[in-house]
Parts: C-alpha cells; structure tokens; sequence
C-alpha cells in the first residue's frame, strides 16, 4: 500500500490509549504477527502536540517520532523505536473522520486513534458491503458501521458466528471447484 487510500473509511479504527489494543486487534482481526503495530490518525491541528515534525502526512507516508509525554497515553501505537506512522486528519478533506476525532477528543483528550486497512491477513481490503458483514461476523470485530447503520454483535453472534464461518467456507470451496462454461 502506497499513496492515496481508504484511510479512515474502509477501515478498522480503535482506541489507542489501551496498551493490549494492538494485540487484540493481531489475533482478534487481523489474524497477523503480534509485532506487527498499528498506524494512528490525528486531527491536522492537533499533530504537532501529539508527533514530533511540520510535516503534514494526509496518506499515512510518514513515520514521526511521537512525543515523549504522549507515549504512555496512546501505548497501541507506539512502534518500539518511539514513532508511529500518522495519518493527519483535515475537516475539508474527510469531515465524517474528522467529527469522529473531534468527538473522541472531546470525550478523552485524545485526538488520536488507531487507523487500519479493513481485511485481514492474505485478503483484499473489503471492497462490498457482503465482504464488510462477513468479515465483520468472522473475526473479533464488535461493531461495523456502514454509512449511517451501525451493526453491533450480542449473545446471538455465538451462534450465528459459527454458521457464517461454514457457509463462508463451503462457498469458498465450492467456488474454487467450479469449473468455467
């Protein structure tokens, strides 16, 4: 991945002021290498308090070193050598992502939060609604949003859960065995 992406839109996005987010989002979701850390995203006017730099980063090209008071209050997205690589955050450009920032500010004195591709291991970033409410219902996701529906799991996604598992699998098996007319 390099450049313009659906940061922020088709994405996963979680709270990076707990330090077990990053694992609970490798073997929960993404089902990747615990090592591997996640990226944040920042209001434009708040970066330079959070990351050290000028540079505005709208594509998530740049790593920075985060500043040393900031680190023990967003530990999930703090790589080991100190820097995340940020994502900043303008209202012209992604007003729905940014009121979702303004609002986790206003609720926790973090204007940052953890930004990642929606899919998961060796799969496509989601491209569908279908492949958003799979992904969703296979994986340790809790909620999905999707334009202005928002899909949360309860008691029943114990059952329902398993199901969506093997119908996804026998489809995958049935579909890799169909042979072109």
């Amino acid at each position: 991945e390099f450049g313009p992406r659906a940061l922020g839109n088709r994405s996963l996005l979680a709270d990076p002021r707990k330090p077990e987010m990053k694992d609970i989002l490798n073997s929960r979701v993404k089902h990747r290498q615990p090592f591997r850390p996640f990226a944040p995203i920042v209001l434009y006017e708040r970066a330079k308090e959070v990351f050290e730099g000028e540079e505005d980063s709208p594509f998530m090209l740049i790593a920075k070193n985060v500043r040393p008071e900031w680190r023990n209050k967003i530990p999930a997205i703090v790589h080991v050598d100190g820097t995340a690589r940020v994502q900043t955050v303008r209202e012209e450009t992604n007003p729905t992502l940014y009121r979702l920032l303004k609002e986790f500010d206003a609720l926790t004195g973090v204007p940052v939060l953890i930004n990642t591709s929606f899919n998961v291991k060796g799969e496509p970033i989601i491209e569908t609604p279908r492949d958003a409410v799979i992904c969703f219902l296979t994986t340790g996701i809790d909620h999905l949003v999707m334009h202005d529906t928002l899909v949360s799991k309860n008691a029943l996604h114990k059952i329902v859960g398993p199901l969506v598992n093997t119908y996804t699998d026998v489809a995958t098996m049935v579909m890799a065995n169909m042979k072109p007319a």
